[in-house]
């Protein structure tokens, strides 16, 4: 069985591309920062720095509502793979393919209370507030 369940904060904006053709189709790219539990002797580093990647609606979530220091829960699998680069070397890679991405926090938690000028205005308790008129297919979560 090939599954992952991580919480973590984007170490930055997602890089959101979309394929040519007829039926293009999202991909976003990001890393996410995962605290370790434990702290290893003579080790500084405190979280791993994961790449993860997914495709359709779910890409399409994450370029509209996550930024920078979004803390999120994502499930999938690993994915391992290898190209030459330019040098003539092998490059070995290893992403999370994400099927799943939710919010692990408020927005207000998130950003220290305060409105983000530009971005949807949240609840007293952090939810979003989903304007009036809006159909099953604008809804980030159907």
């Amino acid at each position: 069985m090939n599954k992952v369940i991580l919480m973590g904060r984007l170490t930055r904006d997602p890089e959101v591309r979309y394929t040519s053709g007829e039926n293009a189709l999202a991909v976003a790219r990001f890393s996410l920062a995962v605290d370790r539990r434990f702290k290893r002797q003579g080790d500084d580093q405190t979280a791993d720095f994961i790449s993860c990647v997914t495709f359709g609606k779910t890409a399409e979530f994450v370029e509209k509502y996550l930024r920078q220091g979004t803390k999120i829960t994502v499930s999938g699998r690993i994915q391992t793979g290898s190209y030459t680069n330019k040098d003539g070397q092998k490059v070995y890679t290893t992403d999370v393919v994400l099927d799943e991405v939710e919010f692990a926090e408020s927005k207000n938690a998130s950003n220290g209370g305060e409105q983000v000028p530009g971005k949807m205005p949240t609840d007293a308790d952090g939810f979003m507030n989903i304007p009036d008129g809006l159909s099953d297919d604008e809804l980030p979560f159907n």
